[in-house]
């Protein structure tokens, strides 16, 4: 079988470094008009056209939009579903990249950097860990962090979704409730901690440090926080969840200690993802709507590729409660 092409092929054969074959293919600066058309002429020669890389260098685009998801857990998942929904009818297609390594922060930036120009035209960020990105393409956020939101985002009702969450809980009667928050990076996380605080208040309750905890996302803090929470004599009644997975997590700690959902203790979480109606008892939780999230940040990215102005740069989507199984009043 004949070797593909390489980059270092172009360069040699084109009597060029390999930077400036990068540059030319890139349409970046610093390279002759001439210098350009030699290297693109001999990508036509060496047989380079049937990669997405050579239809990148004749074309200056690829038909390829780029999701950068830190894991593919299935907040992602449905966001992808929406996204490629959304591109179903257009010339683009979808290209999922994880390149966290651990979730470090700033890893989008290296990705952008690596899939820009000749791999993706645009990007939709899910849940990034930093705004300030300086891509090539355009870009929109999900769910953004907490930076400056100079980038065109689209996230849900956090705040009004976890008023509802607590609400519910105050309704069924519940006045030690507990919150495991989300990642603190994240507006959406920030928002639901007000939600749940702002409740209390309204409802003339205190906020006890000792039933507040840091979950971060992560199955094993989570835990950790569950243990201590519920370990304690004046242990909350129920608990709201900044997600589900969280939540989940929440319901098999209480289980281990026997305590049963919802008769000793009362879960909500947040997302409705679809595993949440799946759980025994099915999930209690305020649905946000993922696949719409992903469907508008694609239809946003779409006006942006093609030099429009958006009617809104800054989408907010409401959220609505779903309570099941794991929620009832204190016994």
């Amino acid at each position: 079988m004949k070797r593909r092409p390489t980059i270092t092929d172009v360069a040699a054969a084109a009597g060029v470094s390999v930077a400036t074959v990068s540059k030319a293919v890139n349409g970046r600066y610093g390279v002759a008009s001439e210098t350009a058309d030699r290297v693109l002429a001999v990508v036509a020669e060496l047989g380079y056209e049937s990669s997405l890389i050579a239809s990148s260098m004749r074309s200056r685009t690829t038909g390829v939009i780029g999701v950068l998801v830190a894991d593919f857990e299935p907040f992602s998942a449905e966001i992808l579903k929406g996204v490629g929904q959304a591109l179903r009818d257009s010339r683009y297609d979808l290209l999922a990249y994880s390149g966290s390594h651990g979730s470090a922060e700033g890893w989008e930036r290296r990705s952008l950097s690596r899939l820009s120009g000749t791999l993706i035209d645009g990007a939709i960020m899910v849940t990034p860990t930093v705004v300030n990105v300086g891509a090539e393409v355009p870009v929109v956020a999900i769910d953004p962090h907490t930076g400056p939101a100079d980038l065109p985002t689209v996230e849900s009702d956090s705040y009004g979704g976890a008023l509802q969450a607590t609400r519910h809980l105050l309704d069924l009667g519940h006045t030690r409730i507990g919150f495991i928050a989300g990642r603190p990076d994240l507006r959406s996380s920030i928002a639901r901690d007000a939600g749940y605080r702002r409740s209390l208040t309204d409802a003339g309750i205190s906020v006890d440090p000792a039933l507040v905890g840091s979950g971060s996302y992560r199955q094993d803090a989570v835990r950790v926080a569950a243990l201590e929470m519920l370990r304690r004599g004046d242990r909350p009644t129920a608990i709201f969840a900044a997600n589900d997975i969280s939540a989940m997590e929440i319901v098999k700690v209480a289980a281990e200690l026997g305590l049963a959902v919802p008769r000793d203790l009362s879960v909500i979480g947040f997302d409705d993802i679809p595993e949440a109606s799946k759980s025994a008892p099915a999930l209690s939780t305020v649905r946000q709507p993922m696949q719409t999230l992903g469907a508008e940040a694609a239809r946003l990215l779409l006006t942006l590729m093609d030099g429009e102005v958006p009617a809104a740069t800054h989408v907010t989507l409401p959220t609505r409660l779903i309570p099941r199984g794991t929620t009832a009043p204190p016994s």
